[in-house]
Order: structure tokens, then C-alpha cells, then sequence
């Protein structure tokens, strides 16, 4: 029984496995996102254009975002729609309203200071609902081992001499 148990664990261990082998790209640039915008705020503030903004994060930054933002921004830079260059960084998980910021601030030109400090906000929170779903779903998941070695202890000490006592009775009684 305990084998069948340990075999499954295994075998859903490694199935998971292989599901989560895009993932780091995708946590580190989630990781990422509230520090870029964050930090295309602060140029865009300073009166850097998107396109610059974004070359100057992206060779900072490094990372996913970084290449993402640098690559989007050398793309701009040399002609390339703004809509396809910062779509291609809207690829990236959660990155969509950073992407779509950027764009509407190079096609149209309109300021993205406030826009983009208000999504360096969201983009915290959810971070931190993420970080704290993720903390509770681990306390619950470190009170299995404990059920484990109190549910053997408490048959045996339990549950076992109540159903030796009952069988003891019954045996007496014929």
C-alpha cells in the first residue's frame, strides 16, 4: 500500500516536472515586471521617450524583460511597427498592460508617467496575492507529513485496544 503510494508521488512528481520546465522564464519575468515599470516611470519622468525608456531599461535590467524591452525598443528605433515590437514583449506572462502602455505612449504620443506608475502598482499587488496564496497553500501542504506520523501512533495506541477489547468481549461471550 505504502509502495502504491510512493509510486504514485513519483509518478505525478515527474509529470509535473516536465510540465513546469518552461516556467522559470515565465516566474523570472513575472519577478521582473513591477521593478521595469517601475523603473520606465522613473525615465519617462525624467522626459525619456518609450523608446528610450525601454532601451535604457532592457540593457539595465537584463533578465527576460530586459531583452525583451531592449529588443522591442531596437526594433522601434529602427522602423518596425510599435504595435508588433511591443507586442512581442506582451508575450511574456502579465506583461500584456506594459506592453499596450508602451504602445499607445509611442503611437500616440500621450504621456505614460501616471499609466505606468499605476501599473507598477497592480502589478506589485497581484505579486504579493501571489506570494501570500502561495505561503498558505505551503502550511497547509507541511501538515501532511505530520498527519502521516500521527495517524500510524494514533491506531496503534487508539483504535487498536478498543478493537482487541471488543473482539476480547466477544470471544468471552460464546
Amino acid at each position: 500500500m505504502v509502495g502504491l503510494g510512493a509510486a504514485y508521488g513519483v509518478w505525478r512528481w515527474q509529470r509535473r516536472d516536465k510540465r513546469t520546465r518552461g516556467e522559470p522564464v515565465a516566474k523570472g519575468a513575472e519577478a521582473q515586471l513591477p521593478f521595469a515599470a517601475d523603473l520606465l516611470a522613473a525615465c519617462m519622468a525624467a522626459g525619456a521617450g518609450p523608446r528610450e525608456a525601454a532601451a535604457a531599461v532592457g540593457a539595465t535590467l537584463g533578465g527576460p524583460v530586459g531583452e525583451r524591452l531592449a529588443q522591442a525598443a531596437a526594433e522601434v528605433r529602427l522602423g518596425g511597427e510599435p504595435g508588433t515590437a511591443w507586442g512581442w514583449l506582451g508575450s511574456l506572462p502579465g506583461a500584456r498592460g506594459l506592453a499596450r502602455c508602451l504602445e499607445r505612449a509611442q503611437a500616440t504620443g500621450v504621456p505614460a508617467v501616471e499609466p505606468m506608475s499605476r501599473l507598477a502598482g497592480q502589478l506589485r499587488a497581484t505579486r504579493g496575492r501571489t506570494a501570500g496564496i502561495r505561503a498558505r497553500r505551503a502550511g497547509v501542504l507541511a501538515t501532511a507529513p505530520l498527519g502521516l506520523c500521527f495517524l500510524p501512533a494514533f491506531l496503534t495506541v487508539g483504535v487498536v485496544p478498543v478493537v482487541i477489547g471488543l473482539a476480547g468481549g466477544l470471544m468471552e461471550g460464546n
